[in-house]
């Protein structure tokens, strides 16, 4: 079932993903059809730190950003709905097809919309892809893992 009409704000999203500031690169959940597509938003202002270094006089968000845009959309949908999802963390295992068709600049707000191409078990494989007014900008193929604090804990040792 799709849920359109309703927007879940950015203390929501908080309330998914353990990334803060300056790394939560979600600003608001536009809609979601649980299990298989999650839109989303995050906007893009000249006092993201990263500005000052990439590139002074011509500010570009990096691909890897919006990469992890798509990472942390995706990990919204495949979490929102575990309700033991505060002991648990996503994990990237690879990443595929990424391109970067456009530049993302200061004042763009990104659509980000992500859907569910393969999932078992603990693994995912999601296809995302980040477009401003209509404009692709990036996409790739995700694959991931979820993992409980534990496992996240021995697999960092």
């Amino acid at each position: 079932m799709t849920e359109r009409g309703q927007f879940w704000d950015v203390r929501w999203v908080m309330s998914v993903l353990p990334h803060r500031y300056p790394f939560l690169l979600v600003d608001r959940v536009l809609e979601m059809d649980p299990g298989h597509r999650i839109v989303a938003i995050k906007n893009f202002t000249i006092n993201e730190e990263f500005f000052l270094g990439h590139f002074p006089q011509h500010p570009v968000v990096p691909g890897v950003l919006l990469v992890e845009a798509m990472a942390q959309a995706g990990g919204i949908l495949l979490l929102h709905e575990d309700p033991e999802r505060h002991g648990k963390l996503l994990y990237f295992l690879g990443i595929d097809r990424a391109r970067f068709r456009h530049p993302v600049v200061p004042g763009d707000q990104a659509r980000i919309e992500v859907e569910v191409k393969r999932r078992r078990r603990a693994h995912s494989l999601v296809a995302g892809r980040v477009t401003v007014d209509g404009r692709l900008c990036a996409e790739a193929e995700l694959l991931s893992t979820i993992l409980d604090e534990r496992q996240a804990t021995e697999a960092e040792a």
